[in-house]
């Protein structure tokens, strides 16, 4: 839901301050097109460094953890005893839980990464599904207000634009802070709120400059 966020305060932020210069629908559409495949492919190029950086970190993580086992593996159990004994285990129970499994066990792998590390060895994240969402849900925010520039010109497609594009920022925002256990209209309205405030600001701009787009 973020990459659509970002598609929609992106595009109606750019409509909207080539709009109030003046520019043609014509260069409304070129350039909010533009700025969709941009925007989109940014994104899912940045997503994919960032899971593929986090990947690699965590798989070293876990060649140093096996490694580790093999070199030092009293260090290893007595680490993860003591881990166990934080989250409220008593010492006896931990060092039972800990020496339960065989130390090159992949379950015990597992386990002493996901407790002593954070890393979890089954979520490490796909490079490119992260990629590819972020591409997709960024140009599906970004289609939004630029839909009505192919349909209609003018105050017609500028009021339309700034209509849906305020409807999805408040079902985003809404769906966000609903999912976080608050209240969806809370969520809505202040998204809605940011959105408006980041289209004035461009609008603002486009119109104090007051140069068409060609």
């Amino acid at each position: 839901m973020l990459g659509v966020n970002d598609g929609l305060v992106t595009n109606i932020c750019l409509i909207l301050g080539i709009a109030a210069a003046n520019g043609s629908a014509s260069a409304v559409r070129i350039a909010g097109f533009a700025s969709l495949i941009a925007g989109a492919v940014s994104m899912a190029v940045g997503e994919w460094v960032s899971v593929r950086s986090q990947v690699e970190l965590f798989q070293g993580v876990l060649g140093e953890l096996r490694a580790l086992v093999r070199r030092n593996p009293r260090l290893v159990l007595d680490t993860l005893t003591d881990r166990l004994v934080g989250t409220g285990f008593t010492r006896e129970t931990a060092r039972r839980v800990a020496t339960e499994l065989p130390l090159d066990h992949v379950s015990f792998l597992d386990f002493t990464a996901q407790t002593v590390f954070g890393v979890n060895p089954a979520e490490l994240g796909s490079p490119r599904v992260a990629a590819l969402s972020s591409l997709c849900l960024f140009a599906a925010g970004a289609a939004v207000p630029l839909v009505p520039w192919f349909l209609a010109h003018g105050a017609v497609a500028v009021t339309v634009s700034i209509v849906l594009t305020a409807l999805a920022s408040a079902a985003v925002g809404g769906w966000v802070s609903r999912s976080a256990g608050r209240s969806a209209w809370t969520g809505a309205l202040r998204q809605l709120a940011i959105v408006v405030l980041a289209a004035a600001v461009t609008s603002g701009v486009g119109a104090l400059f007051g140069t068409a787009v060609s």
